[in-house]
């Protein structure tokens, strides 16, 4: 077990480009209610949803409506795409990744059809739930409209204990739940909905086991909300509680586990529970599978008790009827393309090594059981200590991903079952090499035969710490070839030491045709940054030793024979690539200053002080937007004054002495609600109270905050306090009122100015007015309530919100209109909303006069790279052209997205 480290930050990147809701707004008890875990929900405005983290695939529903990330971190990342979506069977839904596949933030995983799901979807809401929440400390989203790949969606905090703990566990356990799959499932016994179910004394402990069968009779199977509601019938007990199928098994305290399952209309399923409450547990969850878990379910069909849905039943429930098995196997018709699927990405030029694994040969058996017996020990303790050496070496070369991997060898190496195997065939008169080689190799077949690829992609493990110990036993150990430069590796599989252990400066890729994207060989061929492919057509095989190749680890294929003029073009598209990258990240701490001399100011919109110093560290200038409801959420109180002050003061600490610190007092409400902060439930809440509306409701909350916020007046950076949802004169008077009262009582002479979120349309209409006023020092406009309100269509609308886009013609002249009133009055404009964050609309946002663009973290160094690819007066001639465009899809056209 890992060490406990200290709380850690995550950030989701936005999954989808839509509004933020909150989960708790999702017509859906399971969601909801959070059930499943804490989340967000989006309302999509396009119809592709990418990975909002790095991780891998454990679950894609095969009617690909909902796919599960597990982070490197560990946690499970359910993204369910509409509401009663798996009833439509797949239509309009397209994976593009496969159960098992690794997969990086931002990727795309689904595309879906959104007219098609939005006349036959319950909701288009989709929703991104962390099934295993106890991992985290907190969960925060952000709110307004996000772009896919790019904005911060929500962050998380880790519970200061081993979030490693989750990886390493994970494979382990995996590898005992695939090798003892079906176990429980062979001594079952019952009727198909569990009356007369087995109940027998546990071995050990007093405990009692219960078994049970019962038929899946939800007509769309075991979906998300049925697994949800399951897990939730089955934590009500102490026992331990296995579901099977087949060979297959999970947790149904999983969910997981569950979804992974796939089980599908008719599927017989055992359940196996052990403890004290054990046939409590299995009666309640047969119970609760018969009523259909929260779906309508009939009566199922007689004579279906030991078979899966046939066409003729799956007709009868609307499904359609199990096609015949296609082999997926790649293969290309081109005979210089090699295909198999994505490892690692990236590309590699160079020439052919074929590496051989060489065949241990081992003898049957042998006359004294006690000393085969000792010989395995020592072998087997000789290899962890081995690994050990390899996980720390890797952990102080700042590997700990790869560490972590052999950790985890090192526990399969201690696993009870794989040794008692061995021992059990050396007392029968078996050599130990032999009834080592039967033992781990018969556990890794196991693991090969599963349908489940992430487990299956644990055979290579198992083979690698059976081999490391068999070798060790039979002095057999293999010679390590020779690598020159430019090497490319071609064999039927990798072990993950090897892998770990190349030479990164000789190998530039490597294919094998066994394996796949979720095994640790991949794992650790992404963490080095060398191309691979997995699965790759046997006849790589039998490339010729030295033969010139393209290895295309993100294309997943092989290119053999390519002209030397196809070679320079590949070679060439690749470094404009690296070079372009690599000039914005050169730049990233240049100010952003026009071809013509005009500088902007880019800056980040953070929800930490973690985010303030990761900011800083791409390149932000300062914060234009510093959420302050982080500060409020996910505790039973209000924080106080002091907790406030220094929170602020951290913030403030994290940038450079003097930049821009833009504090956005708190902002919540009807639709962003505090459990200590009741405010009357509202038929419309985003024209109720919230924002400032709310501090001039509850002075005390607004007074309290103003007071920590001068409090931390002179932690370095230059303060500036920003009222949301301002929409009066009155509104701004009274805010600034109490906002002077404050500062005069906390004696500070630093200066603090003072300004307006303009989110309301009638802010920009009376811009001169608001401008004019004595302390109003500036505006930052949160483009996505402004979008909104200008258009009279809520974000959240299933129908209305693809159009609410804040490149719309009238969104753009209001903030041209703002920009002017202000620079008459010698004051200034920032832009905080997503659009700031949008290279197309950054130089129309210059041309129109803004200010300062705060954006999120990543994109700080192409918002600055967009500034100056362009002259002021190109950017007032775009600005220009934008306000007299009758659509947005005008507008963008504008600034042609292969300018960046």
């Amino acid at each position: 077990m890992s060490e406990p480290t200290a709380a850690t930050g995550i950030d989701f990147i936005a999954p989808l480009t839509g509004v933020l809701v909150p989960i708790e707004q999702v017509p859906d008890p399971v969601f909801a209610q959070k059930m499943m875990g804490e989340g967000f929900s989006i309302d999509p405005l396009a119809g592709q949803l990418v990975s909002p983290l790095a991780g891998e695939v454990v679950d894609l529903q095969q009617s690909g409506h909902a796919v599960t990330i597990r982070s490197t971190e560990g946690l499970e990342v359910l993204m369910h795409i509409g509401l009663d979506t798996v009833g439509l069977q797949g239509q309009g839904f397209t994976p593009l990744v496969e159960h098992g596949a690794q997969v990086t933030a931002g990727q795309p995983l689904i595309d879906f059809e959104l007219d098609f799901l939005a006349t036959r979807a319950k909701s288009l809401l989709t929703q991104i739930v962390i099934v295993n929440s106890d991992l985290l400390s907190s969960l925060t989203p952000e709110s307004g409209l996000v772009t896919a790949g790019q904005d911060v969606a929500a962050r998380a905090e880790l519970k200061s204990s081993t979030h490693h703990d989750a990886a390493a566990g994970s494979t382990a356990a995996g590898v005992a739940a695939g090798a003892g799959a079906g176990a429980a499932a062979g001594a079952a016994a019952g009727t198909p909905w569990g009356e007369g179910a087995d109940s027998q004394d546990a071995a050990q402990g007093g405990a009692t086991t219960a078994t049970a069968e019962v038929l899946i009779p939800n007509p769309t199977g075991m979906h998300a909300r049925p697994a949800a509601n399951l897990v939730n019938v089955a934590k009500e007990f102490d026992s331990e509680i296995q579901l099977d199928k087949e060979d297959e098994s999970g947790s149904a305290k999983s969910i997981v586990s569950i979804l992974a399952m796939a089980l599908a209309y008719g599927d017989k399923m055992t359940i196996t529970a052990t403890g004290s409450d054990a046939q409590e547990a299995v009666d309640a969850l047969v119970q609760a599978i018969k009523d259909g878990l929260g779906e309508e379910v009939g009566t199922m069909p007689s004579g279906t008790a030991d078979t899966v849905a046939t066409p003729a039943v799956a007709e009868t429930a609307g499904l359609k009827a199990p096609e015949e098995e296609v082999s997926h196997e790649p293969k290309s018709g081109d005979p210089n393309i090699l295909l198999g699927v994505t490892a690692s990405p990236g590309l590699g030029i160079g020439h052919v090594v074929q590496m051989r694994q060489a065949e241990i040969e081992v003898q049957e058996t042998a006359a004294d059981p006690t000393q085969e017996r000792a010989a395995l020990d020592s072998a087997i303790q000789s290899s962890i200590g081995e690994l050990g050496e390899l996980e720390q070496r890797l952990t102080n070369e700042g590997s700990a991903d790869k560490a972590e991997i052999f950790r985890a060898h090192q526990e399969i190496l201690r696993d009870p079952e794989l040794v008692n195997n061995a021992q059990k065939s050396i007392d029968s008169g078996k050599s130990a090499a032999f009834a080592w080689r039967e033992s781990y190799t018969g556990f890794a077949s196991q693991l090969e035969g599963l349908d489940n690829e992430v487990l299956a992609g644990r055979a290579a493990d198992m083979r690698d710490v059976g081999q490391r110990v068999l070798a060790t036993l039979t002095g057999q150990h293999q010679e390590k070839a020779e690598l020159s430069e430019g090497t490319i590796l071609i064999a039927e599989d990798l072990t993950p030491s090897d892998t770990a252990q190349l030479d990164r400066s000789k190998v530039v890729g490597f294919a094998t045709t066994q394996g796949g994207a979720s095994s640790h060989v991949a794992i650790i061929a992404r963490s080095m940054d060398i191309p691979a492919v997995a699965g790759i057509e046997n006849r790589a095989l039998q490339i010729p030793e030295g033969s010139r190749v393209v290895l295309d680890g993100t294309a997943g294929e092989l290119q053999l024979n390519l002209s030397d003029d196809e070679i320079s073009g590949i070679q060439d598209r690749q470094r404009r690539i690296a070079e372009r990258k690599a000039v914005e990240d050169a730049a990233k701490d240049e100010p952003a200053v026009t071809t013509d001399g005009h500088q902007v100011a880019v800056v980040a919109n953070i929800g930490s002080a973690a985010d303030a110093r990761e900011a800083v560290a791409h390149g932000a200038e300062g914060v234009g937007l510093l959420r302050s409801e982080f500060v409020f959420m996910e505790r039973p109180t209000a924080p106080t004054e002091q907790e406030q002050a220094d929170v602020y003061a951290e913030c403030s600490r994290a940038l450079k002495p003097g930049q821009p610190l833009v504090l956005r007092t708190l902002d919540v409400g009807g639709d962003k609600p505090l459990s200590y902060l009741p405010i009357p439930k509202e038929e419309n809440p985003f024209l109720g109270i919230r924002g400032v509306r709310v501090g001039l409701e509850q002075p005390d909350v607004l007074r309290t905050q103003l007071r920590a916020i001068f409090a931390a007046a002179d932690a370095g950076a230059q303060l500036h306090v920003m009222f949301p949802m301002i929409a009066t004169i009155q509104d701004w008077r009274a805010a600034k009122a109490i906002f002077d009262e404050e500062k005069a009582a906390s004696g500070i002479t630093t200066k603090v100015s003072c300004g307006i979120m303009m989110e309301v349309p009638s802010v920009a209409v009376m811009a001169q007015q608001f401008a004019a006023e004595e302390g109003c020092d500036f505006f930052s406009v949160g483009t996505n309530d402004l979008t909104s309100y200008t258009l009279a269509m809520d974000r959240g609308h299933p129908k209305l919100a693809a159009q609410v886009d804040p490149c719309n013609p009238a969104v753009l002249t209001l903030i041209g209109q703002a920009a002017a009133a202000l620079h008459a009055q010698g004051k200034w404009l920032g832009v905080c909303g997503g659009v700031a964050s949008d290279p197309q609309a950054v130089p129309i946002l210059v041309g129109l006069g803004v200010d300062e663009l705060s954006c999120s973290i990543p994109a700080v160094a192409s918002v600055k790279a967009a500034v100056r690819a362009h002259s002021l007066e190109h950017c007032k001639d775009l600005a220009a052209k934008a306000v007299t465009c009758s659509t947005p899809e005008e507008v963008r056209s504008l600034v042609p997205m292969d300018e960046y």
